[in-house]
């Protein structure tokens, strides 16, 4: 079912955000400094083209570990990010689920559009994984903490 649901958001619209998310992240090379946003935006591409079957995850979540994009470091780094490119790739995420609820079969594209938005805010310190894996790493993290609380 993802594979349908992936093809048809391709050709329906996905491709446009895609390539959005694609240019920011050429942008962002063009100078040394913008290159983790560069990394993160082409992570997003990714996702905005084939978005279904896969989530967003923190990386701290996912491994268990801080590292700078999920530090001090990646806090700051998203709300640059947010003033340079972020606000406006949400918006344009926005606007593009406005128009797929007009339709009843628009709706699986619209809340995936809603999901792009949310990351476009702040995708700094975030990776794309498929369901399974960021349900077994909150799985594991959830045991871990029930753990330490058993623990005292």
């Amino acid at each position: 079912m993802s594979t349908i649901l992936n093809v048809l958001w391709f050709i329906l619209g996905g491709i446009f955000m895609g390539i959005g998310w694609a240019l920011a992240g050429l942008l962002m090379f063009i100078s040394i400094i913008g290159i983790p946003w560069g990394r993160a935006c082409f992570v997003i591409a990714g996702f905005s083209f084939f978005p279904f079957g896969r989530t967003v995850i923190s990386r701290d979540e996912l491994t268990g570990q801080e590292d700078i994009g999920t530090s001090p470091f990646g806090f700051i780094g998203n709300v640059i990010w947010f003033l340079l490119f972020g606000l406006w790739l949400a918006i344009g995420h926005v606007v593009s689920a406005v128009a797929c609820f007009i339709t009843i079969i628009g709706i699986p594209f619209g809340v995936q559009h809603l999901k792009l938005a949310s990351i476009s805010l702040a995708p700094i310190g975030k990776t794309v994984v498929p369901y399974e894996v960021a349900d077994a790493a909150r799985q594991d993290n959830a045991a871990s903490f029930v753990d330490r609380v058993r623990r005292g």
